[in-house]
């Protein structure tokens, strides 16, 4: 039994259990570090809650870290969106919110540092010269002019890239590491960069700013993170990181471990797309139900437990692998189907109107919110003479296995009674606007009526107490079928990824909900009330997901 739950682990718990054994570490500490240019997506999601359920897991600490090391991209508005985004989630960091920007002042004493020891030296090649200098894959780079300048000039020209004197790509710091390394990566790499730019948090303190690879070490390292773990595109930076460490001799080096990103199918991510959506007015914002960044999926209703399971599902490894959308739908479907109650809203309405009924009477029936849990209790429900049913709930010449209502056809109005089907009214372009039926009283629901059975039952709202609403209906923004990307590298955008419905009714009770609750229509899928547009008594609602799938969680 004890070596089916050690195969269980996925790599990265058994390196950390490992260093757990052999004393490498005595606590655990895990790190989220995003940069503050752009919104969170679903990818991010799994980064942020595989580092807190490891922190967890083994007893340790969660830190939150901006890597805020390039100010012509971030915005305070990012850092407050990623902020609410990882809350949203679940991840606490409690006390141990960081930025990068925090340690400006010790990352240039370590750069001072490599100086000193003869690992780093400032250069004067422009961003060309550097990278005609610094080879290819096959073929070795070679050595800058400026590479063996004193550790006094070096001191000298550093501090003179820090007071100013030097213009945005004058000159570089790099690290003096090997021109001929098979890793690119490690020919002498850029560690600082003079940028004349104001920082959203320190201002214009500083017109040097450290390169990433430099700095996220350096920060992993003082924070006390044990595991530094990463995307795969870091892999082959692992040497650099590992030699930043060295050089400035921590005492408790950090350990970067890389796994594969989430990918899903035909979804847009990447931050030049949705910042051109958004700045064409294609989507109305970051949060755009359309899009998957964490907001996007909050709005459109979807719950920190669906994404946990979700990336539970997907699991961790060291191979790049695409997963269907179809499965983030599953979990939602999962989660919601047991905990919302299942409401009456009628999308394309069309009146009903029963002939044989009172015309001033209202009776209220008792509904169960949720027929497969008790607990979510029951609400009543008015129904009166005059109703609204879907649209596709009717037709005039039905095809085979066609159970709803056409002429003479009778079938269950859901809660409610069975009416048939007598005549229907068109207007002058040949559309339906009125449907009349007769109903029977002795087939009221829950009075154990036996009498004749009928085989389609439809849902309704009543005409006297229903509310209008909007409903937005979402598809993919990407075209399915002709792939993300067309030849010139453009997206190829479904015409029909965004559809709203303006005139739908909705029982009273929908009406009440506050924004972001969300319900299942009934035979239609799960919604949510809009968070951006919805108005008190005037609720916009989103579709989260439909009803079914062809989804299977594989075996």
């Amino acid at each position: 039994m004890e070596n089916q739950v050690a195969e269980s682990k996925n790599f990265i718990e058994q390196i950390i259990e490992k260093d757990i054994e052999e004393g490498c570490y005595e606590h655990i500490t895990t790190r989220f570090p995003p940069e503050p240019n752009g919104y969170l997506h679903i990818g991010h999601a799994k980064s942020i809650l595989l580092n807190y359920g490891l922190a967890g897991k083994y007893n340790g600490s969660f830190n939150m870290r901006f890597d805020d090391t390039n100010p012509t991209k971030e915005k305070e508005e990012f850092v407050d969106s990623i902020k609410e985004d990882i809350k949203w989630l679940g991840a606490d960091w409690e006390d141990r919110l960081y930025f990068a920007s925090d340690y400006f002042d010790k990352m240039y004493e370590a750069a001072i540092k490599l100086i000193k020891k003869g690992k780093a030296y400032v250069c004067d090649l422009t961003a060309d010269e550097i990278r005609e200098y610094r080879g290819t894959l096959t073929s070795p780079g070679k050595d800058s002019p400026y590479r063996n300048r004193t550790v006094e000039e070096n001191l000298e020209l550093f501090e003179n890239m820090k007071d100013g004197k030097y213009a945005d790509g004058e000159k570089v710091l790099r690290a003096k590491i090997d021109m001929s390394s098979p890793n690119i990566n490690m020919r002498d790499p850029i560690i600082y960069r003079v940028a004349h730019m104001t920082h959203h948090r320190t201002g214009d303190k500083w017109c040097i700013y450290p390169m990433y690879d430099f700095a996220h070490p350096i920060e992993d390292a003082i924070e006390g993170v044990t595991h530094s773990i990463c995307t795969l595109e870091f892999e082959d930076h692992r040497p650099l990181y590992d030699w930043v460490v060295r050089e400035l001799e921590y005492p408790h080096p950090p350990k970067q471990i890389e796994f594969a990103k989430l990918y899903l199918t035909n979804v847009v991510t990447g931050k030049r797309y949705i910042k051109k959506l958004v700045e064409d007015g294609i989507v109305d914002g970051w949060d755009d139900p359309r899009l998957v960044s964490i907001a996007a999926l909050r709005r459109r209703g979807f719950t920190p437990e669906s994404i946990k399971m979700f990336v539970e599902l997907c699991g961790v490894s060291k191979s790049n692998s695409s997963v269907d959308y179809a499965m983030l739908e599953y979990c939602i479907r999962e989660d919601l189907k047991l905990k919302r109650p299942r409401m009456m809203a009628v999308l394309d309405p069309v009146k009903l109107i029963i002939d044989n009924y009172p015309e001033d009477k209202v009776e209220y029936l008792d509904v169960d919110n949720n027929q497969e849990n008790p607990e979510l209790g029951t609400r009543t429900v008015p129904f009166c003479r005059e109703l609204y049913i879907d649209r596709e709930d009717f037709m005039e010449e039905p095809p085979k296995k066609y159970f709803r209502l056409f002429p003479g056809n009778e079938v269950r109005l859901m809660h409610g009674y069975f009416v048939k089907c007598e005549s229907f009214i068109k207007d002058e372009d040949g559309k339906v606007t009125e449907i009349h039926c007769t109903y029977d009283p002795e087939t009221k629901c829950g009075t154990g009526f036996t009498g004749r059975k009928v085989k389609g039952t439809i849902h309704w709202v009543s005409a006297r107490h229903a509310v209008n609403a909007e409903v937005r209906l979402y598809e993919n923004i990407v075209d399915e079928e002709k792939g993300k990307l067309d030849e010139e590298g453009n997206l190829n955008l479904n015409p029909n990824s965004l559809t709203v419905l303006k005139n739908c009714m909705i029982e009273p009770d929908l009406a009440r909900a506050e924004p972001a609750e969300s319900f299942q229509f009934v035979r239609q899928g799960y919604f949510c009330v809009d968070t951006k547009d919805s108005t008190k008594g005037k609720p916009v609602f989103n579709r989260i997901v439909s009803l079914k799938s062809s989804f299977k969680l594989p075996k």
